[in-house]
C-alpha cells in the first residue's frame, strides 16, 4: 500500500509565509553557496544545476526548523541535490567539539561547462 504523501510544512504548512519572507531575504543578501563555498549566479533558472534554491542547514526531515532564518542557506540547486537530508560530520580531536557541516561533499562533474538541451 503507497505511503500517504507528507506536507512540507514551509511549502504548504504554518511556516510557509515565514519561508517565503526568509527565502526572499537570503536571495537579496547571500551570494556564496553555503555548500561549496563558490559564487551564486542568480540570473541562471531551474532546472540549470548552478540555479539558486535555499537549503535548510539542519534538513526538515532530521527536526531542523523548517523556517528559521538561522536555519536557512543560499545554495546551488546541485548542491542542495547532493547533500540531501545528509548530515555530514567532521571529527578533530577527542577533546575538541563535534563540527556538524555540509561543506564537504564530493562533486560529480564540472557544471559549469553544463549546457541545457
Amino acid at each position: 500500500m503507497p505511503q500517504p504523501k507528507r506536507s512540507r510544512p514551509d511549502k504548504d504548512g504554518a511556516h510557509r509565509l515565514a519561508f517565503e519572507r526568509n527565502k526572499k531575504k537570503i536571495m537579496a543578501t547571500q551570494t556564496v553557496c553555503g555548500i561549496c563555498g563558490k559564487p551564486v549566479d542568480k540570473s541562471l533558472r531551474y532546472p540549470h544545476p548552478l540555479s539558486p534554491c535555499i537549503d535548510h542547514i539542519i534538513p526538515v526531515a532530521r527536526g531542523g526548523h523548517p523556517s528559521d532564518l538561522e536555519n536557512l542557506q543560499l545554495a546551488h540547486w546541485t548542491c542542495n541535490r547532493q547533500k540531501s537530508d545528509k548530515l555530514l560530520k567532521r571529527h578533530r580531536k577527542a577533546e575538541e567539539e563535534e563540527i556538524i557541516s555540509n561543506r564537504i561533499l564530493p562533486l560529480s562533474r564540472d557544471w559549469t561547462a553544463y549546457k541545457p538541451t
